[in-house]
């Protein structure tokens, strides 16, 4: 008798697993609130961006969309909880290129960032600004060269930490320019532009959002902008371009992954509410401010820049010789 009610059981609960149940919760998506992991401590753009999507998607879907900041080891700390969730639609992790230079940088992850990961929407993309602190005797990239010629390995820069894109774009940059600084690796690159404002430290590279409010403010002194034009909010800033150095060009991307085995369904539900949300004007105008753009780039083509944005970082992990603690 108890093993025909235990098999009776097993039937019973196997037909909550039919098509039509699973079909009936992905149709319900979201019914309680969904996490979004920021790979990175508060104050960086990603952190700004996830915070201003997070709040534009609880208005349109009515569910709480939280952000947790959730730090270290360029990012695959929070990348890896993420990974290992459950693929039901209510964990996404918010991150820009570490994602793909930690793929390059560290010989073996906790995770596979191609079977563990899909990736659902590159969402906003931003340009990277260089920065140094007021007291340093340079208006210009060139004078900052110059200066770091003629100073070799006496001049310091900072960033988000070991293989975080500040540190990879300010690598690309020395090499670029025969340059040779000095890194000085933090928890956060909020942290690297606090020393920049006290002057002690002499350079960042983080995105334009990153260092925004301390441009505004006067606190740091803004040399230039990648990107093919000035940004419109920041129309004194000129180009690496138009600054002499065409060569360098680094955009920051910043984009929303799932596990990979996440129903079809929710992630095209995703992907619609995202769009829809970067649509919103008021949200367009807060990115704008950060010298943002909101973008478009689903699945197929997000996998291919995450592909191809892992070879050109391996390049410039190689050259700089640049180890992962």
């Amino acid at each position: 008798m108890k093993k025909s009610n235990t098999l009776l059981f097993a039937f019973l609960t196997s037909l909550t697993l039919t098509p039509s149940a699973v079909a009936q919760e992905v149709d319900s998506w979201p019914a309680k609130h969904v996490q979004i992991i920021v790979p990175f401590a508060a104050g960086s753009l990603t952190d700004i961006a996830a915070r201003a999507i997070a709040n534009q998607l609880t208005q349109q879907l009515n569910q709480p969309f939280v952000v947790e900041n959730k730090g270290g080891a360029g990012g695959t700390i929070g990348t890896n909880t993420v990974a290992k969730a459950p693929a039901d639609g209510y964990t996404l992790v918010f991150t820009d290129s570490s994602f793909m230079i930690s793929a390059a940088l560290y010989p073996k992850l906790p995770y596979d960032p191609f079977k563990d990961l899909l990736p659902v929407t590159l969402a906003v993309e931003a340009p990277a600004v260089m920065i140094v602190r007021t007291n340093l005797a340079v208006s210009n990239v060139r004078d900052f060269v110059a200066m770091a010629k003629a100073k070799p390995s006496e001049l310091n820069f900072g960033s988000g930490g070991i293989g975080s894109s500040g540190h990879l774009s300010t690598e690309l940059f020395m090499s670029q320019t025969g340059t040779k600084l000095v890194h000085v690796p933090f928890k956060g690159v909020g942290a690297a532009i606090t020393e920049i404002i006290a002057n002690r430290l002499d350079l960042a590279l983080p995105s334009l959002g990153a260092a925004a409010g301390q441009i505004r403010n006067g606190t740091v002194k803004p040399l230039a902008v990648t990107g093919n034009q000035r940004v419109v909010a920041y129309p004194d800033i000129p180009t690496f371009a138009q600054a002499g150095y065409p060569d360098f060009d680094v955009s920051f991307r910043f984009g929303f992954l799932v596990p990979s085995s996440t129903p079809p369904a929710i992630i095209s539900r995703l992907q619609n509410e995202i769009a829809k949300a970067l649509q919103h004007p008021q949200l367009q105008q807060f990115l704008a401010t950060q010298g943002a753009t909101g973008i478009d780039i689903r699945t197929s083509a997000y996998s291919q820049i995450i592909a191809r944005e892992i070879g050109v970082w391996r390049g410039v992990i190689q050259k700089a010789g640049i180890k992962a603690d």
